[in-house]
């Protein structure tokens, strides 16, 4: 079935992602406040010129913008039902798909695939399908589609249904769960996802390991990947951006408080994450602990800087999960600090200029989730730092396969070899953490975001 509305659409490149480039906030006076994103898609897409953005109205600003036929060339908000859009994105999506590809079920207890479960499907189902028909429409004869993430897997399929003319990508922002722990899915839902995927003619991933995961997801359950081409693409961070954003004022503002908080002679171990399970924020607190107790020497010589910004919060388990992380900061500061002294300086209010501020001022990052698509924090960090930052990595994010040769690497469940890492961070040379901060900035801008997106439109392209 060809989408009678295919012949008189003229976009070449079309995006579709659940988050768009822009938000609206609804006022109590009825205005509308346009709020304009980030991210590397946000970025890698100013590369492209005739492109469309197709999303999903995340609010009531969004859907009352799509309502007013308020909008901006370019970006189609597609208005779904809030209760699918609920249901797809809470139910399925972040709840399920999410905690598979992160490793992140009790699994004595959880998941539990039943009646609930299906209901929720069923309108994840819906969402893609809405996603499929829109860009059905938008696209041009023989236009080029790039389909982003876990939240819109049944896209590529759908979509290759409507229009057979198209070039269709997918590209997975997460891991890839290794095959035993994906099939903890039902068998019917592991082969629709897989199938979905494979609708494109280029499944694409972060890195080479959750590429081979897919792979061999597909060849155990479905015997191959069929006619779809794989690739990977590295996204690495937009050093000309970072260097220049953070050298401005506002950035120069937090520096000195955050040096204020600090305290005059200090190291400073630093992470910043989203309150998200697979971040480990909690083991990475206790590492530090740990660390203060192996190595007193560094009570009142270094302070950890957390930041923690607040994730999915409409989900009871990542309220209770930032709840652990500020009970145990305050616990740390309880045990160990002094009048003079606060050992963890936590921060849970979103700022992004405050981030760039303790980039720059890390001795340390620590950067050790449970498992992560790839980690921008581990890229951004080294290309910011104004002195060289020691990187304390885990081998379990995507970008430990860039820049795990000058990062200290550590299993993320091990608090006391993570602390035995911080310890060694902290001892460095000043020699070896400028030479190996060097070599990790140019790994990490390797691939900035526009080449990224742009190499990507190029293979879909080449066949």
């Amino acid at each position: 079935m060809v989408s009678e509305h295919a012949p008189s659409a003229t976009a070449q490149v079309l995006v579709a992602s659940n988050r768009g480039p822009v938000s609206y906030t609804l006022g109590e006076d009825g205005t509308l406040d346009a709020k304009r994103g980030g991210g590397g898609l946000v970025s890698g897409l100013s590369a492209v010129d005739d492109k469309l953005w197709v999303c999903a109205a995340l609010g009531d600003g969004d859907r009352e913008a799509v309502r007013r036929g308020v909008g901006e060339a370019g970006v189609r908000m597609l208005d779904i039902d809030a209760g699918v859009h609920a249901d797809a994105y809470n139910g399925i999506a972040n709840s399920v798909l999410w905690f598979v590809h992160h490793l992140l079920y009790q699994t004595p207890v959880e998941p539990v695939f039943d009646a609930e479960f299906r209901r929720q499907w069923a309108s994840y189902e819906t969402y893609n399908r809405a996603f499929a028909e829109a860009l059905a429409e938008e696209a041009g004869p023989g236009a080029s589609v790039l389909v982003q993430d876990y939240h819109l897997a049944l896209v590529p399929g759908m979509l290759r249904e409507l229009r057979p003319d198209l070039r269709i990508g997918h590209f997975s922002h997460t891991p890839w769960a290794p095959v035993d722990y994906f099939r903890l899915l039902p068998d019917d839902i592991a082969e629709q996802l897989l199938r979905g995927i494979l609708g494109a003619d280029r499944a694409a991933f972060l890195t080479r390991r959750w590429a081979d995961a897919f792979i061999g997801c597909c060849t155990e359950i479905l015997g191959g990947t069929g006619r779809t081409r794989i690739g990977v693409h590295g996204l690495g961070a937009d050093a000309d951006f970072l260097r220049r954003r953070s050298h401005e004022a506002d950035v120069d503002e937090r520096m000195a408080a955050l040096r204020e908080q600090v305290g005059e002679g200090r190291k400073t171990i630093v992470r910043v994450d989203r309150t998200e399970l697979s971040k480990n924020i909690v083991r990475g607190l206790h590492a530090y602990r740990a660390l203060l107790d192996a190595h007193p020497e560094w009570r009142e010589r270094v302070v950890h800087i957390a930041f923690a910004y607040p994730s999915r919060q409409d989900l009871t388990v990542y309220q209770d999960y930032t709840a652990a992380v500020q009970t145990l900061a305050t616990e740390i500061n309880g045990a160990y600090g002094t009048e003079s002294w606060t050992p963890v300086v936590l921060h849970v209010k979103d700022d992004f200029a405050r981030s760039l501020a303790a980039y720059r001022l890390a001795d340390v990052a620590l950067v050790n989730p449970i498992r992560d698509g790839m980690n921008l924090v581990a890229k951004e960090v080294p290309v910011v730092s104004d002195h060289g930052c020691a990187l304390v990595l885990s081998r379990e994010a995507g970008a430990y396969e860039e820049l795990g040769e000058d990062a200290i690497v550590v299993n993320p469940y091990d608090v006391t070899g993570t602390a035995e890492a911080l310890h060694e961070a902290l001892t460095m040379s000043g020699d070896e953490r400028s030479g190996r901060t060097k070599r990790l900035a140019e790994a990490a801008t390797a691939l900035p975001p526009q080449q990224w997106f742009l190499d990507q439109l190029e293979a879909l392209r080449q066949g």
